[in-house]
Order: C-alpha cells, then sequence, then structure tokens
C-alpha cells in the first residue's frame, strides 16, 4: 500500500483528470464520480480485488460491479492509472468515434464485467454472479458498489432476499452513502433511511466505514464475511468530494462549471493551469 501522503497526491491527480475528462466530454456525473473515487482506488489499486491483469477471463477472478454506473468516468481513470485501459481509449471519452461512452457497456472494456447505467441491476447480477461462482466451488468475491439513491428500487431489494436465501457469504455490496439523489437530499425525500435497520432485518452483515479513509476501506473490505452471509459495507462519503463548491450540493449532480466563478473554483480546488483548461 502506498503512502498516505502519495496516494492523497494520486488521488487528487485524478480528480483531476476526471474533471477535464469529463469537461471536454461535455457531459460527465463529477459529483458522484468524486464520492466514489476512493472506494474504486482501494478495490483496484490497494491490491482488495484479486485479479490476474494478463487475464481478464481468469476464472477465480475477484469481480467487480459498479451498478451506479453514471460514475463510469471515475471506473475508466482507476482502469486507465493501473494500466487496463490505454490512454487512447481513456482519453476518447465521449469523443465522436470513441471507445468508451458515458456508463459502462461491456464493449468498452474487458474489464467490465457487465453494462449499467439503468439503476437497482447491479445487485442484482451480482448476486447471480456469486451463486455461480459458489456453485463452481470458486474461492472468488463479488463486489458491487451501488449508490444510496438507487437503493430505493425495487430490484435491489428483490436481489438482497435472494442473497440471504441463497446464503452469499461471497458476495460484498458497497454503498456510496453520499446522501444525496439526483437533485434532492435522500432524508428529503424518503425521510430517514434507517439503511443498516433495513439491511439486518433482511439478513446481511451489515458494517460501516469513512468512505475517503483509504486504510479503513481496506482493512473493512479485506475481511472475510460471517458464514452463510452476504455482506453490506456503508462507506459514508461526501458527494463532490474535493471541490467546496461541490460538496454535498445537490445541484452538482450533473452539472459542469461554466461561469467564470465556477471555473475558477475548480480551477484552485484541483490546480488546473489555463494550459491545461485549454488543452
Amino acid at each position: 500500500m502506498a503512502d498516505i501522503k502519495d496516494t492523497k497526491v494520486i488521488l487528487q491527480g485524478l480528480r483531476k483528470k476526471i474533471f477535464l475528462t469529463g469537461f471536454k466530454g461535455g457531459m460527465a456525473h463529477l459529483a458522484s464520480c468524486f464520492s466514489c473515487l476512493e472506494i474504486l482506488y482501494t478495490l483496484y489499486v490497494d491490491g482488495v480485488l484479486r485479479i490476474d491483469k494478463e487475464n481478464s477471463k481468469w476464472r477465480d477472478r475477484d469481480r467487480f460491479i459498479l451498478s451506479k454506473g453514471h460514475a463510469g468516468l471515475a471506473l475508466y481513470a482507476i482502469l486507465n492509472h493501473i494500466g487496463l485501459m490505454s490512454d487512447a481509449e481513456y482519453n476518447s471519452y465521449l469523443q465522436p468515434g470513441g471507445v468508451i461512452g458515458g456508463e459502462p457497456c461491456r464493449r468498452d472494456s474487458q474489464w467490465i464485467e457487465t453494462a449499467t447505467g439503468s439503476l437497482g441491476h447491479g445487485l442484482s447480477f451480482a448476486a447471480g454472479q456469486a451463486m455461480a461462482l459458489k456453485l463452481k466451488k470458486s474461492k472468488a468475491r463479488v463486489y458491487v458498489l451501488l449508490g444510496d439513491g438507487e437503493i430505493q428500487e425495487g430490484t435491489v431489494w428483490e436481489a438482497a432476499m435472494s442473497a440471504v436465501a441463497m446464503k452469499l457469504d461471497n458476495l460484498v455490496a458497497i454503498m456510496d452513502c453520499n446522501e444525496i439523489q439526483k437533485m434532492d437530499f435522500i432524508e428529503k425525500t424518503i425521510g430517514e433511511p434507517r439503511w443498516r435497520d433495513k439491511w439486518e432485518s433482511f439478513g446481511w452483515h451489515v458494517e460501516e466505514v469513512d468512505g475517503h479513509n483509504i486504510v479503513s476501506l481496506r482493512d473493512c473490505l479485506l475481511e472475510n464475511n460471517e458464514q452463510g452471509k452476504p455482506r453490506l459495507i456503508i462507506a459514508h462519503t461526501i458527494k463532490g468530494k474535493g471541490v467546496p463548491i461541490m460538496e454535498q450540493n445537490p445541484n452538482w449532480h450533473f452539472k459542469l462549471p461554466k461561469s467564470k466563478k465556477e471555473k475558477m473554483a475548480f480551477a484552485q480546488a484541483l490546480d488546473i493551469s489555463e494550459e491545461e483548461w485549454e488543452a
């Protein structure tokens, strides 16, 4: 694991990279990307996921599904950072004839397990993969990252019930709990969510962690599940983490800076030079 100071520098660079790529592409869910970046970094860079970089189809690889597909640009940036997506592929984001689009799709990369973007379906897919792996006697794990907004989808709860019934102790769901969905705060939409109570009542083992603390995330993600139980990690995050003007502000769910003041705020937060703006 890299030194904490070095990791912070890397994450700052990744946030800048994601922003500049999204700005060039003319569209990006920046706030959602920034809230889950440490989670993705810990999974892929800090050695949580067991994968073979030379063989994306290795049978016993750990699987990862980004259920909150609108944060796909963050996943692309991580894949590019560790050499699983070329610079040419990454820089083609939303460009004419480009390889990658706004949300993950299997045709975009051999490292994408399934297409996501239509919210609420990632856990069902992950549960299916976990069940198949158990039947094959594989020791691989399946990780799935969900947004706390999409958890209102009925298919999530159907999958949550099924995962318990099938005793999927090789399944780890991670909730990017940034408390905002689209244009408002979750508590204003559905009241106090009480996520832990709900998931525990379904039979899941639930843990909570600071979603921006790399050390805590890694320790939590590497823990073994209780025998016969799927596990949910509630990762408490800040939507738009790293850019004060965007942090915990519902107005930035799907927005790029337009005014001079907004652009200046991003430039200061992410250390963006004039040359980088114009590139």
